[in-house]
């Protein structure tokens, strides 16, 4: 796949990026920057990948008879900012100005509710199954863009801030990789002062 260049624009969308608005938002409270960058992973039906289920979730139209997975999903109202596909084709559902419900109940360096300071972004995949190249790909693009518009100062894993509730971005997605693909990416400025993240 060949590099898509990624801009957050003054509303807070991503150029580059295909733009699915989900209703599942609402403003960020008074006085909450932006900090923190969520990685998570998800794929419906799980383990598997392809098809609209995902997006048709966060635009709170998915057909819970599609699968029998579906069902415990019916009372959900959930969204990410973004959503990155196995072959790294982009999709954006909520401007990273607001507040997408991606973390729920959460705390980071002694502070709760993520969402309200964090960026969420859905990597197509499953604890069970390595990433894409182009996924890791797209990934450092986006996160540089990400870092050309907010200060955002940690990265870090759904599991880092929902320990013993959440798993994901889980045991297959490689920190170390995603590190070394942001500092080879250049960020101007940057390769110094890169965002934490929880290399083990």
């Amino acid at each position: 796949m060949h590099h898509v260049l990624f801009k957050i624009n003054a509303d807070g969308w991503c150029e580059g990026a295909h733009w699915e608005p989900s209703a599942n938002c609402d403003k960020r409270p008074e006085g909450s920057a932006v900090s923190l960058l969520l990685i998570h992973n998800i794929s419906l039906p799980p383990d598997e990948f392809g098809g609209p289920y995902i997006a048709d979730l966060f635009g709170n139209r998915l057909d819970y008879d599609a699968h029998p997975y579906f069902e415990h999903l019916r009372p959900l109202r959930v969204s990410a900012h973004f959503l990155i596909r196995r072959d790294g084709t982009v999709m954006q559902f909520v401007s990273t100005d607001a507040r997408a419900w991606h973390a729920g109940v959460s705390t980071f360096a002694g502070r709760d509710r993520c969402n309200d300071f964090s960026i969420g972004i859905e990597m197509e995949g499953s604890d069970f199954q390595p990433f894409e190249n182009d996924q890791y790909s797209a990934l450092a693009h986006l996160t540089g863009a990400l870092l050309a518009r907010y200060r955002l100062t940690d990265l870090a894993g759904h599991e880092h801030v929902a320990p013993g509730r959440k798993t994901d971005p889980g045991p297959y997605f490689d920190w170390v990789r995603y590190r070394e693909s942001l500092r080879r990416s250049g960020l101007p400025g940057r390769n110094d002062a890169l965002p934490r993240m929880p290399i083990t």
